[in-house]
């Protein structure tokens, strides 16, 4: 986290994965480079949830690049496994955005874990800027009240 992070009460949302069977290996297992994935169609859930589609985020000229990228394996999904992706804000972005994961399967055992940091980008000029107004409202009208 950031020192400008500002820590927030954390606005969670949930989307569900089926495992493909083209996404696992010989054995059955997901390949690991399929979480990234997982990652973000669960990021584009949680936009598309707070009142935003990421493609009219782009159509408007702001890019998210991801900077980083934190993945904790704990045990495997499986083909067939229904997973649950909650995806977890929990600072207040400022020129990035920090996006955490938890990826549970059909019996509420924590699979994975994960992080992402994404950079705003202003298309024309590809350099970063402050989190739009704009996504900052949608942000700060969706914190969870006491």
């Amino acid at each position: 986290m950031s020192k400008n992070s500002k820590l927030i009460k954390p606005i969670s949302t949930s989307s569900s994965i089926e495992v493909r069977y083209a996404e696992t290996d010989q054995m059955g297992v997901v390949h690991h480079a399929n979480y990234p994935i997982y990652f973000e169609q669960a990021r584009v859930d949680w936009l598309r949830k707070m009142g935003m589609h990421y493609q009219e985020m782009e159509d408007k000229g702001i890019f998210l690049p991801l900077s980083k990228l934190t993945i904790d394996y704990k045990k495997p999904a499986r083909f067939g496994n229904i997973l649950n992706v909650k995806t977890l804000l929990n600072t207040l972005p400022s020129a990035s955005i920090i996006f955490d994961y938890e990826i549970r399967n059909q019996n509420d055992e924590i699979l994975t874990l994960g992080q992402t940091v994404l950079v705003f980008v202003d298309h024309k000029t590809k350099r970063p800027i402050r989190c739009p107004q704009n996504i900052m409202d949608l942000i700060l009208k969706a914190i969870p009240k006491d």
